[in-house]
């Protein structure tokens, strides 16, 4: 007697032949990273698959947290403040701001209020982001607490049928790994340098432009890009003051709005059953 494995949710019953699929119809057969066909069978594989789902962002998060490391103590904070950061508040973009805030004696109410408003973007990310997998609570909220840029960007174009909670859980912890990582590496190098290196905030906005090229040359999706565009168009024109605050809201409600609107059209064209 077997028991049956509830993440392998894809496998078929045993002696069934698998069907034949067109390659250029099947969702699947493109999927990104060279992922197979179905969720792998056991939890050693789906480890190994959440590893290797990690390694193409890892590849920029360890610069990136290398280069936060060595912001860090040229800003004149000390060391433990990178792993603190990385562990604690666990979000990219606004570590890097918090490093400027906090050197510069910004009071916590104004460095609260632009936390809030950075990371107002992770709410919408709950709403397709495949945390109903996750089962147990202090697995599922850490699961929400890493539900990060990077992870989003990887976990949203695998299809379905390769999802599991191992596979996410794997995969955001490799994530949180390379950065908490990668900023004492770059706060060992600072401590060694002769002099302050210019420039390492770009390294956050090369990351963000690789991850949403990527993500939309995954799920096609050209009307979000479009609404970004639009939005920092409007934030450069209207609002030259504070272009990436007035753009953050309006990509925000632009987002709503699209999603109310989606779900509204999925409402009208589901089928009607009979009963």
């Amino acid at each position: 007697m077997t028991t049956a494995d509830p993440e392998a949710r894809g496998a078929r019953p045993p002696g069934s032949v698998a069907p034949q699929t067109d390659p250029a119809a099947d969702p699947s057969a493109g999927a990104p990273l060279g992922l197979p066909a179905e969720i792998p069978a056991t939890r050693r594989e789906r480890i190994r698959a959440g590893l290797r789902d990690s390694l193409a962002a890892g590849l920029g998060v360890v610069p990136l947290g290398v280069a936060f490391g060595v912001l860090v103590l040229q800003a004149g904070l000390p060391w433990w403040v990178a792993p603190s950061l990385s562990v604690f508040v666990y979000a990219g973009s606004i570590e890097l701001l918090l490093v400027g805030l906090i050197a510069a004696g910004t009071p916590i109410a104004t460095m609260a209020l632009t936390t809030f408003f950075v990371n107002f973007r992770h709410v919408f990310y709950a709403f397709s982001f495949p945390l109903h997998l996750v089962r147990g609570r202090l697995a599922r909220l850490y699961s929400i607490w890493a539900m990060t840029d990077e992870a989003y960007a990887i976990v949203t174009p695998i299809p379905r049928e390769q999802r599991s909670a191992t596979r996410l859980l794997t995969l955001q912890l490799a994530l949180q790994t390379y950065w908490v990582g990668g900023g004492l590496l770059g706060v060992a190098l600072a401590s060694v340098l002769p002099g302050e290196i210019k420039g390492l905030e770009f390294s956050l906005c090369a990351l963000f432009t690789v991850l949403a090229l990527d993500a939309i040359r995954s799920r096609d999706d050209v009307p979000s890009l479009l609404i970004a565009g639009l939005s920092v168009s409007f934030g450069l024109l209207f609002v030259p003051g504070a272009p990436l605050f007035a753009a953050l809201i309006l990509f925000a409600v632009a987002l709503a709005v699209r999603a109310l609107f989606a779900a509204r059209r999925d409402r009208t064209e589901a089928p009607v059953s009979d009963v």
